[in-house]
């Protein structure tokens, strides 16, 4: 059962005084993870692998995407255990790698620029789709019943790989407007290592006027115009509204922070109204606070939903300390009703749930594959779980898979960094592979740890 986490906690300018378990990591493990979360990529991804790959059980795949709308569309991401391109979640994966160099690459050192290859990967498939035909975007490629269907590692899938776009006659506003975001939060990141890359990323993105892709476009451009434009717009579009969650397919707590940042740093007064509504979501998160609304586990994990709940708790614990290093440039706070909550406090909380992640909880287990001494080893994941084409070259076929679906033994293949969807709402894991929910990484899970690991390995 869920129930809310309770500390010996006392606001006005609050501090901490919960206790933890006897686990504590140093910079250099928070390194190690760091390391990982960012490898995880190169097993997630789609087309021609380059020589520098490093998880070698993968090889090419999904050579011909696109083919069927005449169009190339190889390349990109797998977002999940399964073979189908799907666009939102990959636009976000984006984004979110974006928004981690941009905020905390400083810590990365050695590792930013396998960072920034994971980033480009998914950038330069983003611009194939948003480029490849005028006025239309590519949002998907695969049939998701079909692969479903089918336990096939990307290298022998042969499932219809259909292709999916919208465009103004069937629009797809969401999709439209994380891809933008993508592309702006990308184009940031490379202005200074390949200004003509970050201009092209740039000019594509422009093509959206949504807030989340706005506020991006905003900060990338500094263009007025998109400024304007979200004060104008934003009141339509959420902005008046708290929001407490943060995933691929909500982005409007994190376009508030985003947005906060022009206040708090900049301090361009029409934007006030973002640092009160993300005070509201930062407190919303704060254990004891005024105005907590957070779901913990008894082992302390912030608690959203059963399906993939680690997902919630990367994304969370990144706008907690994005929003910390906001407040520590001006030496801010978050009002929380009457109280004041410190940069620090939220540091402190987003440390706890990444903590959880890497082994400081009740399982004592690393819900990281490859980190720590104990951690998943049945994941749900059809690259992993079947033998790779190097250990078994003879095709296996979708139904053949199925064996090692069914297998009760450790996958084969090791995914490492890949941060599974973590325990129920009493900290229990399954380690199973048929139990989907807990058990299935994704791309949308590591992007923002990549972020918060690294704010981590530098302090």
């Amino acid at each position: 059962m869920v129930h809310s986490y309770s500390c010996a906690t006392l606001f006005i300018l609050v501090t901490f005084t919960c206790s933890s378990f006897t686990y504590a990591f140093t910079s250099q493990q928070y390194s190690d993870a760091l390391t990982k979360s960012i490898l995880f990529f190169e097993g997630q991804r789609s087309g021609k692998l380059p020589a520098s790959q490093r998880l070698k059980w993968r090889a090419d795949s999904a050579l011909h995407d696109g083919s069927s709308a005449n169009v190339d569309l190889v390349g990109g991401y797998y977002d999940a255990g399964d073979n189908v391109k799907f666009g939102l979640p990959m636009a976000f994966t984006t984004t979110m790698l974006a928004w981690s160099i941009i905020e905390f690459g400083e810590n990365m050192k050695s590792e930013l620029g396998n960072a920034k290859e994971a980033l480009r990967w998914s950038s330069d498939y983003l611009m194939k789709a948003a480029t490849a035909t005028p006025g239309t975007l590519y949002v998907q490629v695969g049939e998701p019943n079909s692969d479903h269907h089918c336990w096939e590692r990307p290298e022998d899938m042969d499932t219809p790989r259909n292709v999916y776009k919208v465009s103004a006659q069937n629009p797809g506003s969401d999709v439209a407007a994380e891809t933008a975001a993508a592309l702006a939060a990308a184009s940031i990141v490379f202005q200074d290592s390949d200004p003509s890359y970050s201009n092209k990323l740039l000019q594509t993105a422009k093509n959206d006027e949504l807030l989340w892709g706005a506020a991006w476009i905003h900060r990338a451009s500094q263009d007025a115009s998109y400024l304007s434009y979200i004060q104008s717009n934003g009141h339509v579009m959420g902005s008046d509204d708290d929001d407490f969650s943060f995933s691929w397919d909500d982005k409007r707590a994190a376009t508030k922070v985003l947005l906060a940042k022009g206040f708090i740093v900049n301090k361009i007064g029409e934007l006030q109204l973002y640092k009160q509504h993300s005070d509201n979501y930062i407190c919303s998160l704060i254990p004891g606070s005024p105005g907590s609304q957070g779901r913990y586990t008894p082992g302390g994990l912030f608690y959203k939903q059963g399906e993939s709940n680690l997902q919630y708790v990367t994304t969370s614990s990144f706008l907690l300390l994005t929003y910390a290093k906001y407040l520590d440039s001006n030496g801010g706070h978050a009002s929380c009703g009457s109280s004041m909550v410190t940069s620090e406090t939220l540091i402190v909380q987003a440390k706890k749930q990444i903590d959880y992640i890497l082994g400081d909880n009740p399982m004592k287990m690393s819900y990281m594959v490859g980190f720590g001494n104990k951690y998943p080893t049945r994941i749900h994941h059809r690259g992993s779980s079947v033998p790779s084409v190097h250990d078994h070259p003879d095709r296996i076929s979708c139904d053949a898979g199925h064996q090692y679906f069914n297998s009760g033994s450790p996958n084969p293949n090791l995914l490492v960094g890949a941060i599974v969807g973590g325990p129920d709402s009493n900290d229990k894991y399954e380690d199973d592979r048929s139990n989907y929910s807990q058990s299935e990484p994704a791309t949308y899970i590591n992007a923002p740890f990549v972020g918060a690991v690294a704010f981590f390995s530098g302090h």
